[in-house]
């Protein structure tokens, strides 16, 4: 449950409103920044991408402790990046969508506009962003979910999800082919 329900962390471009209540001329506005820096009045510029409001809250009180005795400041997240995830590949609608709720892997691609003739839904690939640069990758067989009616297997997706449906065999052939060459498959024992 914690790991389904943890706190929003912030992000560059998020937008702060910061409050005091009893020494109004520091309050304030701030983004931030793209090094994860927001630049505050009267302190040093504090990093805060990736903690969550009560620590920001913490932080700032700490930092403000320096000039203000025993500091009363009010957090209020105003902009954020709105949680989305990505499908894309053989789908009716390949796009990035607003992740509202508990989606399953099968209701994105739904969402995503369904599988199309040349989609190999038996092969779907789920992409979650861990730490470092890397990508915890999961191979759904949604082919087989959907026949069986059996969805234990089927994924929540988390915020920043790429979910991929790669093309079927078939559909790797190509539509056309010059017709010298249909000689050699319906007749090769031309060539003995």
């Amino acid at each position: 449950l914690e790991h389904r329900n943890r706190r929003y962390q912030l992000h560059s471009a998020d937008v702060l409103a910061l409050e005091f209540p009893f020494t109004p001329e520091f309050n304030q506005t701030v983004t931030v920044q793209p090094d994860g820096y927001v630049t505050l009045r009267g302190v040093e510029n504090l990093h805060v991408e990736g903690e969550t409001l009560p620590e920001v809250t913490h932080a700032l009180r700490m930092a403000y402790s320096k000039i203000l005795h025993d500091p009363v400041i009010n957090v209020e997240l105003k902009d954020f990046e709105k949680p989305f995830f990505i499908v894309g590949g053989e789908v009716g609608h390949p796009g990035k969508f607003e992740l509202r709720e508990d989606t399953t892997a099968t209701e994105a691609v739904a969402i995503a506009g369904g599988f199309r003739d040349s989609a190999k839904h038996s092969q779907v690939l789920l992409f979650h962003r861990v730490q470092g640069g890397w990508a915890r990758v999961k191979k759904l067989d949604m082919k087989k979910m959907l026949k069986e009616g059996d969805l234990d297997e089927d994924a929540y997706l988390e915020p920043g999800d790429f979910l991929y449906v790669p093309k079927n065999t078939m559909s790797k052939i190509a539509k056309f082919i010059p017709t010298s060459s249909m000689g050699f498959y319906a007749n090769p024992g031309v060539l003995r």
